[in-house]
């Protein structure tokens, strides 16, 4: 889940663009950037797939003549299927990229996408994004599946307009993803793969012009254990990372609850801690803090023993 967290917010691109290196590693690259996904999917329509492909063959062989930088973006493909993919895992500098987002993933089709020959480094992030989704019987056939090659899944992608759409629902302005029913959804999603210790990504904000709400929303990813994110938009980037930062009374309280020497229960900010209990929220939080760094510098009240 660490691992996951890194890719903060995910770039969304689409292989039409001619300028997919510049954007990525050239003079007008999105600040910030940690993660990349070059659609070849939704986002391309069918009469222009010849034109994205050949972008993205273009930049994979750049990839392949030039030195990785400490800096540089993960770089993901999201193909339009398997045979797609097929194809693209032989294209020369292919082993230049960190993995591949399985559209529409399910447990019927996961055994072809598994079947591929990736590359050892490739790590692979399935899409839940259609109606098997919504069916707690196909998660638990498709969590069998993912549990055998749990090393090479990184992440699992909530697509939440895709799982909209097969209710015939569009998220309403000014609400964030958790307050219609998606939401009951996402929590789904949640409790029938993290506690298996699968990481998940939480859905784009498709109303990127709308920042406090992007921000409220970011806050309900987090409340959901999803700490990176799908963007559409590069103006969304360090919005999303920056509400990713942990509040300073956080980090504090897990530093108490991961202290060695720490009483197995105690008050602090008002708030009880129990590290039998609380040890995994704790280390998440300075995994996070790590990451995203810590938000203010507001000092709460010193830890006291909580007493009966």
């Amino acid at each position: 889940m660490t691992l996951a967290m890194t890719l903060g917010a995910t770039l969304y691109m689409p292989c039409t663009r001619r300028d997919l290196y510049e954007r990525l590693f050239g003079p007008t690259a999105v600040s910030g950037l940690r993660s990349a996904v070059l659609c070849l999917e939704d986002a391309v329509l069918e009469a222009d797939i010849p034109v994205a492909m050949a972008h993205l063959a273009a930049l994979l062989r750049r990839l392949a003549q030039r030195d990785a930088g400490p800096r540089d973006p993960m770089i993901f493909i999201r193909p339009r299927n398997g045979m797609m993919l097929d194809h693209i895992l032989h294209l020369p500098g292919i082993e230049r990229v960190q993995g591949f987002v399985l559209p529409k993933a399910h447990a019927d089709n996961m055994p072809a996408y598994l079947a591929l020959p990736y590359a050892a480094g490739h790590r692979l992030m399935p899409t839940l994004e259609t109606r098997e989704a919504l069916d707690p019987y196909e998660l638990r056939r498709l969590r069998d599946q993912l549990l055998a090659v749990q090393d090479r899944i990184l992440a699992l992608r909530i697509g939440g307009n895709d799982l909209l759409q097969t209710m015939g629902l569009r998220r309403v302005a000014g609400r964030t993803a958790y307050d219609g029913p998606l939401g009951a959804v996402i929590g789904m999603l949640v409790g029938s793969f993290a506690p298996w210790g699968f990481a998940l990504s939480a859905p784009v904000c498709e109303r990127f012009g709308d920042t406090a709400l992007l921000r409220e929303e970011v806050q309900r990813d987090v409340e959901h254990g999803l700490f990176t994110k799908s963007a559409i938009h590069p103006d969304q980037v360090p919005v999303i990372q920056a509400a990713l930062a942990v509040p300073s009374h956080q980090w504090r309280e897990a530093k108490a609850i991961l202290a060695p020497d720490g009483p197995a229960v105690f008050a602090h900010h008002g708030v009880m801690c129990e590290p039998s209990t609380h040890r995994g929220w704790a280390e998440r939080i300075l995994a996070r803090a790590d990451a995203f760094g810590v938000a203010d510098a507001m000092v709460p009240p010193a830890s006291i023993p909580l007493r009966a």
